[in-house]
């Protein structure tokens, strides 16, 4: 019995030297935008969305895995493949919706700090400009990991109240099965496709996925082997890698989507005066725990939220450009600058009335900003002289166009 848990946590310590990326870019799913589109979820229709988060899971894992999947057969971000395979005015092409889905992406992250900002009491004005020095400053002197673990932590709480508060009131005979074709519900559904399925999430995974494979490599490389076993040793650890992405993927689309649902469930204690809540109604929704300090909780947690998110979609979004660009990663910098500047000004001019309402259809948005680069994924995986025995095929690619087009069809539905 010892002997057999010993090779059991030989092999888990083999899987666990990748695990980092695909967990990593879950936990920034769950960010402020994610947490106001469940927040209104709820209070629009109380648990009557919880069969479709649950359903959400399956495209998420599907769509995701193939991102992790190329950066472990490549072992190269998805902009360097993307240069690398396509014809440069192709390529530069392919860098539209890139830039697109950056800016859009930085655009909510930003209006969730302003959302929690105007909940702390603080000038809108003078924070928000603070908060993008603070955003340019740590991911151009490269404090990822520092800053990483005090966001993680930050959010968390705003997370474990949810989950206080889900407990204390406890769980309501709602149904959790609500189906209509009215114009609200069809939006609500195109915000929660948007909030779960994020543009960045594609290109943050192939990238921190290949650095992860690297970096687990140069480790191993102490240990020196004979050429022999060489190419046996490599087929193993890329297959090692890649189970290990796969359960990282679909274990951390499991526990992003049961978030969502306790979110959900939670502000169900909302009564919303007109169709949407206002920022004032879902902060209120934490006052069973904490009372009148329900709203800076709020606020702060949305603030923590969303600057991790910042952080993890300029690993992702500058990463994929650059490469796309053949230019080196130091050059980055200017990217983060340009890139997140018009999304402080829109936050910084919008009234406060429109907040709520400007993170929801920017959600929507996502759905269409993510055929682009959801469309090159999935030629590229195909390539077999690309992907080698990774390559997608089969079942696994009719799964993963159908959860593309899936994913796409809510857009559509919310707009007609």
């Amino acid at each position: 019995m010892v002997v057999l848990l010993l090779l059991n946590w030989a092999g888990i310590k083999r899987y666990l030297k990748f695990f980092g990326p695909a967990w990593l870019v879950m936990l920034a799913d769950m960010d402020a935008s994610s947490t106001i589109g469940a927040a209104e979820t709820g209070a629009i229709f109380k648990y009557g969305l919880i069969w479709f988060m649950l359903l959400l899971i399956i495209p998420l894992y599907l769509i995701q895995e193939v991102s992790g999947r190329i950066g472990v057969a490549t072992e190269k971000g998805l902009g360097e493949v993307i240069r690398e395979h396509y014809p440069r005015r192709t390529a530069l092409f392919l860098t539209v919706p890139m830039v697109l889905t950056d800016v859009v992406t930085y655009t909510v992250e930003y209006l969730g700090i302003a959302i929690g900002v105007e909940l702390l009491g603080l000038p809108i004005l003078i924070s928000l400009p603070i908060f993008y020095i603070f955003h340019i400053l740590i991911v151009t002197h490269r404090k990822y990991g520092t800053t990483e673990m005090v966001l993680v932590g930050v959010s968390s709480v705003l997370i474990i109240s949810f989950i206080a508060t889900l407990i204390v009131r406890g769980i309501k005979p709602y149904n959790p099965v609500f189906i209509s074709a009215s114009p609200d519900f069809l939006f609500i559904l195109a915000v929660n496709v948007g909030a779960v399925i994020m543009p960045f999430m594609l290109f943050f995974q192939t990238s921190a996925t290949a650095e992860k494979i690297i970096h687990v490599r140069s480790k191993n490389a102490e240990t020196h082997e004979n050429e022999i076993n060489k190419s046996e040793n490599e087929s193993r650890f890329k297959k090692t890698a890649m189970k290990s992405m796969r359960f990282e993927t679909l274990f951390g689309a499991i526990v992003s989507e049961m978030l969502m649902i306790i979110v959900e469930m939670t502000m169900s204690g909302v009564t919303p005066t007109t169709d949407f809540a206002s920022v004032s109604e879902l902060s209120g929704a934490l006052s069973i725990i904490a009372g009148a300090f329900s709203p800076y909780l709020f606020g702060i947690g949305l603030i923590g939220a969303a600057f991790l998110a910042l952080v993890v979609i300029s690993l992702g979004s500058a990463w994929g450009l650059v490469e796309v660009l053949g230019l080196k990663r130091d050059r980055a910098t200017f990217v983060y600058i340009v890139e997140s500047f018009p999304a402080l000004i829109v936050a910084l001019v919008l009234p406060m009335t429109m907040l709520i309402n400007a993170v929801l259809t920017l959600l929507v948005l996502f759905v269409f900003v993510l055929i682009g680069p959801a469309i090159v994924m999935g030629l590229l995986a195909r390539k077999k002289s690309l992907m080698k025995n990774f390559y997608l095929s089969g079942k696994g690619e009719l799964a993963y166009w159908l959860s593309v087009m899936f994913v796409v069809s809510f857009g559509i539905l919310a707009i007609l």
